[in-house]
């Protein structure tokens, strides 16, 4: 409800701007959150809607460069996210065909297809399907209509070529270590094993393609082959996995490998070639002259074919080198064992856009394909993941090491923008803070200066109005305990502070500098501070806008020229010791002071208001009201002043009955508010004056709307005039009780105040201000100085002579004055 009446009231034509007065402000809309953000090619800690940044040298977070400005899972410069979409369906499915149909294979409530249920859907069957995969994977971005019509093309192709391709599916590096060490290096007796064990198995699996039974063969074979690597050092970028799986897979249909038809055409090329420059000899003897050591033989035919595709720029074919170099080797080039199988194809008529699509078309490789999304899978998305969750982490720690939440302003429950506030608070500061950060539109200023100081006594809401303030501004509220840097502090550098408490709110204060835009600086209880450190906010508050700042050792100075910042302090015009604070006066003539603790100009009207719609919600009778309409309560607040009805209308429903427990209250409550008011501003009075003029003790009980609240939360409407003069006495009675000496004169004082003293009291008063201006005259002198003596002697004679003068005027007045008897 008060944000809606925010908005209907301060908030100018629905826009973002707001008004208070006749100045208009713009409105930052955007929370304050820390991220992480790519700037001059390296990454840095930044509060949205500031000018903070911190550059990251965690070395584990610079570990992640590659995946700095990866901003999805599914896609980098080298995989187009359709890609990735495909590959997982490729992988699911591969995995799919290992469950029993009857069971079937899901994933969240989807059902995964094998790849012979892919092989089998018509066009928009797959594309439906593919629909249904990408639908949980929010985070990977995929755009409907865009990114499944493209992974549908690229499934269908895949799931194609994997059907037809045969054992050719496994990569040719692959396939040419399996067959190389299965025919030179496999040991003859490691052969007969394995011959014995896969008797039989090819059988098996044409009747049962989906068993596990013979996987603990498939891994001896990967294992061995795994070896052979690394004892030999050929194949080093071979998948020993997927290899030992072909291996496995050939000797289940006997002891012929099969060949591509590509590495056979690159034989033939081969051949013919030296063949027609008379070379084929030379290349005979050369490896001839190897034939000891099979190794550096096949090493050598692979130098040779790599030559001629160099010479024959047929670089397309490279991948087919080493299986080119293995049937060479073993001079097994049969053409009843060759498979032809294209396992290239460029797709047309894709929908997205990346780097790989030229003319919306997909150039797919199947081998290529494989390889590339299972190395981005296993590599880069695992790298995404570890980097987001680092991320993530490292955010969350510097967010509580900011203290973050504690920035942010927040509005208490129990706000009441009263007429005080519109009518005078408002303007008054609206017209300030048009000075230091500048007004909406053509009419802001340029040379921004000044400061905000508000004074007055505790309990009267600066540190609420001005949180408030900078809410509805969207703006940082920086608060500062000035009781926490205390007196000693002399400098804004933290590690000069004495104690954890000051060093806390020094590190605050130079956080808000680095923060440098859309901050309110908000110093509160300044009369804690010693004016030396206070005089460092000079530079700040003329039209130079510089301070000298101290952030993580690190010094600068920070310029907040043209910048949306304020700076507010806030304070006790009067120390806790009762002197006036001392602020420095290039300070105080820089700076709009306003006591919300007084009357300013001439209002007084809605300032003795204040006190009453301040406490509306303390107290559980006006609480309701104060929910249904505030023109109500305006209404019954005059009724319950003159007592007269005329013309009265009320926008709520209240029964006759609540109306006259509202007005019942409303009374006691204007009772106490003209009883805080004589309080308020006697301490205002007696805290202005100087100790040698003083001719009565310092007045120190408060009136506050602290006090006013705690008195309205008491109040029933059954209570009688004395229970509520009782209950009134009984507060102020416990408030005195903290000031110790001071406690029956103030006590003493509040009861002249209210009409309430005895006669006693009153002679006690008396005797107690005598007291006090003796003891003031006499004040500087020591019992042991002379002088003083003396003083206090004649003092004493002339109280006495006083007390002779009293006594004669009294008896010649008797002697004038006619016997009653004469008439």
């Amino acid at each position: 409800m008060r944000q809606l009446k925010d908005k209907s009231e301060l908030f100018v034509d629905g826009q973002n701007v707001l008004k208070f007065g006749t100045h208009h402000f713009t409105v930052n809309t955007q929370p304050l959150e820390l991220s992480i953000v790519h700037r001059d090619d390296d990454m840095y800690y930044h509060l949205t809607g500031t000018s903070f940044f911190e550059k990251i040298t965690d070395e584990r977070f610079v570990s992640y460069r590659p995946v700095w400005e990866q901003s999805l899972i599914s896609e980098n410069n080298q995989v187009y996210r359709a890609e990735y979409l495909a590959f997982q369906i490729l992988q699911a499915a591969q995995q799919a065909k290992n469950v029993p149909s009857a069971e079937g294979a899901s994933e969240g409530s989807l059902h995964l297809l094998t790849l012979d249920e892919l092989h089998k859907l018509r066009t928009e069957e797959l594309t439906a399907y593919v629909q249904k995969f990408m639908g949980v994977r929010f985070s990977e971005g995929y755009l409907k209509g865009v990114h499944d019509h493209d992974a549908a093309l690229i499934v269908s192709a895949l799931v194609r070529l994997f059907k037809t391709a045969d054992l050719l599916r496994y990569p040719a590096t692959d396939r040419a270590a399996a067959r190389l060490f299965w025919a030179v290096f496999a040991k003859e007796g490691q052969k007969q094993l394995f011959h014995h064990q896969l008797k039989g198995v090819g059988a098996i699996l044409q009747v049962f393609p989906q068993t596990h039974q013979f996987d603990n063969l498939k891994a001896d074979l990967q294992h061995e082959l795994q070896a052979f690597q690394q004892e030999t050092g050929l194949f080093p970028e071979a998948n020993s996995v997927s290899a030992g799986e072909y291996l496995f897979y050939e000797l289940t249909r006997g002891d012929q490998f099969i060949s591509s038809a590509q590495a056979a055409e690159l034989v033939q090329g081969f051949h013919q070639y030296l063949t027609e420059k008379k070379a084929w000899g030379l290349f005979e003897s050369s490896a001839k002259a190897l034939e000891e050591s099979q190794v550096e033989r096949f090493e050598l035919m692979q130098h040779w074919l790599k030559a001629f595709m160099t010479q024959a720029s047929r670089a397309e074919d490279l991948e087919y080198v080493p299986e080119a170099a293995v049937l060479l080797l073993l001079e097994e080039l049969k053409p009843t064992h060759l498979v032809h199988a294209n396992l290239r194809e460029t797709l047309a008529g894709m929908q997205g856009s990346h780097p790989l699509l030229q003319e919306q078309q997909y150039p797919l490789h199947f081998h290529q394909f494989q390889q590339k999304l299972s190395h981005y899978e296993t590599h880069v998305v695992s790298q995404y993941k570890a980097f987001h969750a680092l991320k993530h982490q490292m955010t969350v720690a510097f967010e509580e090491e900011l203290r973050l939440q504690e920035f942010k302003p927040r509005v208490m429950s129990s706000f009441v923008r009263n007429k005080l506030i519109d009518q005078v608070y408002l303007p008054l500061i609206g017209a300030n803070l048009a000075k230091q950060m500048g007004t909406a539109g053509e009419t802001k200023r340029t040379d921004l200066m000044g400061m905000l100081l508000l004074l007055s006594p505790p309990g009267y809401g600066k540190t609420t109005l001005m949180e408030y303030i900078a809410n509805r501004l969207g703006i940082i509220f920086m608060k500062i305990n000035g009781p926490a840097i205390g007196h000693q502090v002399t400098a804004l550098d933290p590690t000069e502070a004495p104690n954890a408490a000051a060093r806390e709110e020094l590190e605050k204060l130079n956080l808000s500098f680095e923060m440098g835009d859309n901050v309110m600086i908000y110093l509160d209880d300044i009369q804690h501070c010693n004016p030396e450190f206070l005089q460092k906010f000079i530079s700040l508050c003329d039209a130079q806008r510089k301070i000298e700042g101290v952030y993580k050792g690190r010094s600068r100075t920070y310029d907040f020229r043209g910048k949306k910042v304020c700076v507010v302090m806030a304070g006790n015009p009067y120390t806790e010791t009762g002197d006036k604070f001392r602020i420095p006066d290039m300070l105080a003539n820089r700076a709009d002071i306003y006591n919300l603790g007084d009357i300013i100009g001439d209002t007084e009207d809605v300032f003795k208001l204040s006190y009453i719609e301040n406490s509306l919600t303390s107290n559980a009778v006006l609480a309701k009201l104060s929910a249904k309409s505030q023109k109500d309560v305006y209404a019954l607040v005059k009724l319950a002043e003159t007592g007269s009805n005329e013309g009265m209308e009320l926008e709520g429903n209240h029964t006759a009955a609540e109306s006259s427990e509202y007005v019942t209250v409303l009374k006691k409550l204007l009772s106490i508010r003209d009883v805080i008011l004589k309080v308020n501003l006697e301490y205002i009075s007696s805290a202005a004056q100087a100790d040698e003029y003083r001719t009565e003790p310092p007045f120190k009980l408060q009136g506050s709307y602290r006090n006013m609240n705690k008195l309205a939360e008491k109040v029933m409407p059954i209570m009688n005039d004395q229970e509520l003069h009782t209950l009134i006495l009984s507060h102020y009675q416990s408030e005195s009780q903290t000031l110790t000496t001071g406690a029956e004169a103030n006590m003493l004082k509040f009861k002249q105040l209210i009409g309430a003293a005895t006669p006693e009291e009153t002679q006690r008063w008396e005797d107690i201000k005598a007291a006090f201006v003796r003891n003031n005259k006499l004040k500087g002198f020591g019992d042991g100085n002379q002088v003083g003596q003396v003083l206090a002697q004649m003092e004493n004679i002339s109280e006495g002579l006083a007390g002779i003068k009293q006594v004669l005027g009294e008896k010649k007045a008797e002697q004038v004055l006619p016997s009653p008897l004469s008439n």
